[in-house]
């Protein structure tokens, strides 16, 4: 929080989020899967979810998108 004519504002700046050697991001290691295990894409990113279900609570702690990833929806219902 800052000081401005008397005022507490509590507005942070955004940071810009980029992409780091640790996880270059979603879709890139959706393409990487594969790439990896001659899959489809969607094959891939089904892996993908399926794995970041799985995530330790230090690794969501870490990368707090990672509790983003839902768990799909049933078929026919």
């Amino acid at each position: 929080m800052s000081r401005k004519n008397g005022y507490i504002s509590s507005r942070r700046k955004k940071q810009k989020q980029t992409k780091s050697p640790e996880h270059p991001g979603f879709q890139a290691v959706q393409r990487e899967i594969a790439q990896r295990q001659g899959l489809s894409e969607e094959k891939a990113g089904a892996i993908l979810a399926s794995q970041t279900r799985k995530a330790s609570p230090a690794a969501k702690k870490r990368n707090p998108r990672l509790r983003r990833v839902k768990m799909p929806k049933k078929k026919g219902k």
